[in-house]
């Protein structure tokens, strides 16, 4: 059997990607590969959301320009900079044998075929219309975790001025919600249960409902337990999506909200459509309505013309809302963006100046990440085991909080137990299991042994 290798960069978008992508050429004879140096194919599917994101490709590439020479692979990049480079990749990297887009995924066994044929380097990334467009859906028949991703719509309408998403994913497209009702039917059938909608914009959702309707209807498909979703953009948050999180039980209390900023000039500069007090008011509902939902956001150090004041109005901010945990980065200049354009005019923040921001930015979070999760030693959580954790020796899942947890167990993947936390740290949990409270399904045992 022929076996291929996926590295995937970025958001749960290319993660669910890279999952289609691996079941379309599994019903071709394809199978997984543990490492690159095993595969006869190897696929990058990749970021743009950041320069570092884009580096990494580069770097990937030319260490699995190795691999391809000792064994003959044959080597693809698909995602956001495949969309954003088209042919200058190939020009780049030569030896790369096709370049696929988000939009043509499903062109993705053909590639391969045709560049086992020798038929020359192959570029597939033209913008699929609206009415020829097909979501990728999951093949439960192959699905072997206790969680799934299911996408509810794909790209974004909302253009910020530092996001090249809408370039590299397209304007706002909403699945059809029988559609994504039916995925999610046909996954838990098979024994997933956690499903995480998901979409660049997720909660401006429009496939026949609104979001909170979509959320409503998938909350009553029998047998699930665990519910999702990410990203949010403040802008479209409402009371109606906040009462989903009292009035749905298998609704998850954690919501991914980025901010970006504290500064109302940088998020105005941002094109955010939002001030820091709107963001912090929507928050305030939120907690009004589901005091225990676990919150998570995003922010850029070093935006264009960011201050120190600025700066600080961000960290006030942080202070105020007291995030779970928050994934920062400083500021990278993306092709076809007005902030790219702007820069100058704006004022750069040299480089040494975004990583001290970043870095107090980064301590400050973890000490409040630190005392959140502090509270949780000597109470016991529930936890979804998901396997072994990253050293072997012990369990590891998530809390509903989405709180990492690593413990000492025995439970299955796919069970539901409860945790005893006796340590914490700012990233995870740790602790003992002291009860199952519901095993796996039976065919999540099915799959599990025939895998």
């Amino acid at each position: 059997m022929r076996r291929v290798f996926i590295h995937t960069f970025g958001c749960q978008m290319n993660e669910s990607d890279s999952a289609r992508m691996l079941e379309a050429l599994s019903r071709e004879g394809w199978s997984a590969a543990a490492e690159a140096a095993e595969a006869d194919l190897i696929l990058v599917n990749t970021c743009a959301v950041r320069d570092k994101a884009e580096q990494k490709l580069y770097s990937a590439l030319g260490r699995y320009r190795a691999a391809k020479r000792a064994r003959g692979a044959l080597l693809g990049v698909a995602g956001c900079v495949a969309q954003q480079e088209k042919d200058r990749l190939l020009e780049r990297a030569p030896y790369v044998d096709f370049v696929v887009g988000p939009d043509n995924l499903s062109r993705l066994p053909a590639l391969v075929r045709a560049a086992a044929a020798g038929e020359g380097p192959q570029v597939e990334t033209g913008r699929m219309d609206a009415d020829r467009y097909v979501f990728p859906r999951a093949d439960p028949a192959l699905a072997r975790a206790p969680t799934a991703f299911v996408t509810a719509m794909k790209g974004c309408d909302n253009v910020c001025s530092f996001c090249i998403v809408p370039y590299t994913r397209g304007r706002e497209q909403s699945r059809p919600y029988g559609e994504v009702v039916a995925e999610v039917e046909g996954l838990v059938a098979v024994g997933v249960r956690e499903v995480t909608l998901i979409g660049q914009n997720v909660n401006s959702y429009r496939g026949g409902c609104g979001f909170a309707a979509l959320l409503r209807r998938v909350a009553e498909v029998p047998g699930l337990a665990r519910l999702r979703f990410t990203t949010s953009h403040p802008q479209d948050f409402g009371e109606d999506l906040a009462r989903c999180f009292a009035d749905l039980p298998v609704l998850c209390p954690h919501l991914h909200l980025p901010v970006q900023s504290g500064s109302d000039a940088v998020l105005s500069r941002m094109r955010r459509g939002y001030t820091a007090a709107e963001y912090e008011a929507r928050v305030a509902v939120l907690r009004e309505i589901a005091p225990g939902v676990a919150l998570t956001s995003d922010v850029i150090a070093g935006f264009p013309g960011e201050t120190e004041e600025d700066y600080a109005a961000t960290l006030r901010l942080v202070e105020r809302v007291r995030f779970d945990n928050l994934y920062s980065f400083v500021y990278s200049p993306r092709p076809h963006t007005a902030a790219a354009l702007r820069e100058e005019e704006w004022g750069r923040v040299p480089y040494a100046v975004q990583v001290e921001r970043l870095e107090r930015l980064q301590a400050l979070q973890r000490a409040v990440s630190a005392e959140i999760m502090a509270r949780a030693v000597g109470s016991e959580v529930e936890v979804l085991v998901e396997g072994p954790s990253h050293d072997g020796a012990r369990r590891c899942g998530h809390t509903p909080e989405n709180r990492m947890v690593n413990f000492d167990g025995t439970a299955a993947a796919g069970a539901l137990v409860r945790v005893r936390v006796e340590g914490a740290s700012p990233a995870s949990l740790s602790g003992r299991q002291t009860a199952v409270l519901s095993e796996p399904p039976a065919a999540r045992v099915r799959l599990a042994i025939v895998a």
